[in-house]
């Protein structure tokens, strides 16, 4: 199953949407289109699963981050974690942003923003256990926060910019500005 999932992540980077079909991942894979069926019922399927696969390395290094040092360091790993999901494959990131929103795959889109949600109250938690203060309501900026980075990232993802660095840096700008905290030094 591993190989045709990377099979059809090689053939979304390089042929893109027209090109995704089951019978090119079958054969970027080295596998019959049997095989492939035997797996995914269908084309839509095999995307789910390779959201969720994509997903699940996302999901795992926000849930890290509540453990860091600070709340700010909390922060920057938070945000580390995003803009490299959008970066290490940045053509794969796109493409599966469209299908995971055409798809309405509302589990995948929901267990991010759960864990990222869970993260963000902790990390909030933390500023105000260390007199930084505590939003009015922590449910609502962990929302916005969520909305604030995603935003950011997914938008620098449709430009096309590849400057992971420039990007954590004004992100972490907008999450700071937001929480009224002092700006890191970059």
């Amino acid at each position: 199953m591993r190989t045709i999932l990377e099979g059809a992540a090689r053939v979304l980077e390089e042929r893109g949407l027209d090109g995704y079909t089951t019978n090119a991942v079958a054969e970027r894979a080295g596998v019959s289109i049997g095989s492939v069926y035997q797996y995914f019922p269908g084309k839509d399927a095999l995307t789910a699963a390779l959201v969720a696969r994509e997903t699940a390395l996302l999901i795992e290094a926000v849930r890290a981050a509540p453990s860091a040092a600070t709340p700010e360091d909390g922060f920057r790993r938070i945000v580390q974690a995003c803009v490299a999901h959008q970066m290490a494959r940045p053509r794969l990131a796109l493409l599966l942003d469209r299908e995971e929103s055409r798809l309405q795959l509302a589990d995948t889109l929901g267990s991010v923003a759960g864990d990222l949600t869970t993260a963000l109250l902790a990390l909030l938690a933390l500023l105000a256990l260390l007199g930084a203060g505590l939003p009015a309501e922590p449910e609502t900026a962990a929302g916005d926060l969520f909305a604030l980075v995603r935003g950011m990232v997914d938008a620098a993802g449709e430009r096309g910019e590849r400057d992971g660095e420039a990007l954590e840096r004004r992100v972490l700008r907008a999450v700071h500005g937001y929480l009224g905290l002092p700006q890191a030094v970059a």
